[in-house]
């Protein structure tokens, strides 16, 4: 998996896209960083947060209630996080001693308290939390294990609320949703790592294909790049151009929400290509190997430029494929 971390088998695009779609919610100008960014960013970053030492960071994204990922997988990354800021804790915590908890305790001192304990499934909790337990407060492991007895039984513990999404891809409604409810689930259809980077393997794959996303790690960089394409792409005989208001494009890097960004597609612009000799691509602010095998990004159908970085005589600035995936949004509730 393109950025998958030694710390752990985690399969980071995946878990972008899983916060993706909260992008196509309009975003909230009275909160700083729009609220869309945020939640797009959602454990893309914590993946690679994963990798460095970043505790603000990770903070302030436990702190957020639309985070779309279920509570056990959040207290897994936490974990494995602290994990990696102690080196030379044993792999089993079967094997740790006292000192190896206080010491993973007092790691996440500023983390455990932003852990949503009570939307944690009982199977997660006796699986993976229950083996840290010492780490937990007395009274709070007591309400725990209270509640999975009996859901309605009161405790003293502070329950914070569930986190919530934002439906995503029906502007109409403002329909909110938990980790458990959502009504949306993410296919696979490509993996560049695993299917191949050429063209025909594309179309091969993704042809006709509605409600898409496109994921790409650019290779020696910290960026994501990437897109959403409510009508898919239609492989033409040569190519054509497409309008569609409703996609935008979006750039992740450097680690941090604010400088991330967001871009719309501009109103009665072109905003999808379709070259048979050609990856996915949006118009020309986001193309996948193209017919000389070039990536690149030409500010053109879209509010924004989603680089900032030097570009050539063509006002390209190009890069290259790391890895790269596209998946499918479908409704479960359709099928």
């Amino acid at each position: 998996m393109v950025l998958a971390l030694s710390l752990a088998a985690v399969e980071p695009l995946q878990q972008l896209v899983l916060a993706l779609p909260l992008a196509a919610v309009e975003p909230n100008t009275t909160t700083g960083p729009c609220t869309a960014i945020c939640s797009l960013i959602g454990f893309a970053y914590i993946l690679l947060i994963l990798s460095f030492s970043q505790e603000n960071a990770l903070i302030s994204l436990l702190k957020r209630d639309d985070l779309q990922m279920e509570e056990g997988k959040i207290w897994n990354y936490v974990i494995k996080w602290g994990i990696a800021q102690n080196q030379g804790l044993p792999s089993d915590p079967e094997d740790w001693t006292l000192e190896n908890f206080q010491a993973l305790k007092t790691t996440l001192q500023n983390c455990l308290p932003l852990i949503r304990y009570f939307q944690i499934s009982g199977n997660d909790i006796v699986d993976n939390v229950q083996p840290y337990q010492p780490i937990l407060e007395k009274n709070l492991w007591k309400d725990i294990m209270k509640r999975i007895a009996d859901p309605n039984r009161p405790i003293s513990s502070i329950v914070l609320p569930p986190r919530i999404i934002l439906t995503p891809i029906d502007e109409k409604t403002t329909t909110y949703y938990s980790t458990r409810n959502n009504p949306y689930k993410f296919r696979l259809l490509l993996r560049g790592s695993r299917d191949g980077f050429t063209a025909d393997i594309f179309w091969n794959l993704c042809d006709k294909k509605e409600n898409v996303v496109l994921i790409i790690k650019v290779k020696g960089t910290d960026e994501i790049l990437g897109g959403y394409n409510p009508i898919g792409w239609e492989k033409p005989i040569t190519f054509n151009y497409i309008s569609c208001d409703k996609c935008f494009i979006f750039s992740l890097r450097n680690g941090t929400i604010q400088n991330s960004i967001l871009s719309r597609a501009k109103s009665q612009h072109k905003t999808i290509k379709n070259n048979f000799l050609c990856g996915p691509s949006f118009h020309y602010d986001l193309v996948s190997f193209n017919h000389k095998n070039k990536s690149y990004c030409q500010h053109a159908s879209y509010e924004k430029p989603i680089r900032n970085v030097p570009v050539d005589k063509h006002n390209r600035s190009c890069f290259s494929l790391e890895d790269y995936e596209i998946f499918q949004i479908n409704n479960k509730h359709a099928e």
